[in-house]
């Protein structure tokens, strides 16, 4: 197995390498709250640019353009940074696999799945992302299930679930909105099973930033192929919203988050990093409070309290 000094060329500097890993469910640091924080951060903002993107372009399309400058980022900052760029075809698989799963076809499924679905589900759904990364973990890494963060991942789903309660309540489940369940779970499967891969390189010496390029850049192409095939237009809509949007999601949302989230896996274990997922949907609410007037609940301020003692349990000392 090569060495992480193995995975940067000759004469780089002592700034190219990336932070180094540690045994996973230690104490968190310093730094792994802070990619922490980034990666809820960048990612509960999200949907404002996404409802921003909604219209004009076709989202297999929206997507090919965000990764694509994602990707086009990613590489720069592995040139700058003198990040090691060439790989053998064994590990091109891996990143092709990184690509398929994490960066196109789990962002595919919930476009389409969640278009039957209530956004509540859509992030109760989600939150299952610990559970899954803990039992993929075990299966594929050998990484034992840890029963503090599954008790976490209880208290967080619970709470997610019950903040969004009067919606999903609300949902009925007929033949569609069962087919776009399933593409849910299924979109959040692949994320978990690309959250492997992302971790078996880190255990190979591969920087997240080399890794995520490659991975982008095979996404990218994924989704080009997919809007081609059905028959989507590849137009651009060049009015302010949408640029902007597009440049928030492609630099902070994928460049700036994937960073943070897949160096966090790497770090602190994937049933931990996972949970940032419940806090997702948290903070999108927080935010919709003061942008969209949101109106918080008995239930959703109970949820709120179960989310939060699951994220002290969760990354709580050890």
């Amino acid at each position: 197995m090569p060495s992480l000094s193995d995975s940067i060329p000759a004469g780089a500097t002592a700034a190219a390498t990336p932070p180094a890993p540690k045994p996973a469910g230690g104490a968190m640091t310093r730094l792994d709250y802070s990619l922490y924080a980034v990666t809820v951060f960048a990612w509960s903002t999200s949907w404002i640019a996404l409802k921003l993107q909604l219209g004009v372009v076709a989202p297999q399309v929206a997507l090919t353009w965000r990764f694509l400058l994602a990707s086009l980022v990613m590489f720069g900052w592995a040139v700058l940074r003198r990040y090691r760029l060439a790989f053998p075809l064994a590990e091109h698989l891996r990143f092709a696999g990184l690509g398929f799963f994490i960066f196109s076809m789990n962002f595919l499924q919930f476009y389409v799945g969640g278009a039957k679905l209530a956004s509540g589900l859509l992030a109760v759904i989600f939150s299952l992302a610990s559970v899954f990364n803990m039992l993929l973990g075990a299966i594929f890494l050998s990484q034992p299930i840890d029963r503090r963060i599954l008790l976490g991942a209880a208290f967080g789903f619970g709470g997610v679930a019950l903040m969004f309660w009067p919606e999903i309540a609300g949902t009925e489940i007929d033949h569609d909105a069962a087919i776009g369940l399933l593409l849910c779970v299924g979109g959040t499967l692949f994320f978990c099973i690309g959250n492997m891969i992302s971790a078996s390189t880190q255990k190979r010496g591969i920087p997240v930033v080399s890794a995520s390029a490659w991975g982008m850049a095979y996404g990218t192409a994924i989704l080009a192929l997919t809007a081609a095939i059905l028959g989507k237009p590849f137009i651009i809509d060049w009015s302010l919203q949408y640029i902007a949007s597009w440049l928030w999601l492609s630099l902070l949302s994928s460049v700036i988050a994937f960073f943070a989230y897949l160096t966090l896996l790497g770090r602190i274990g994937s049933g931990r990093a996972g949970y940032s997922t419940v806090l997702f949907p948290v903070f999108a609410l927080l935010i919709s409070t003061f942008a969209e007037g949101y109106h918080w609940t008995i239930f959703a301020i109970a949820g709120l309290a179960l989310v939060m003692v699951g994220n002290v349990i969760v990354l709580g000392r050890r």
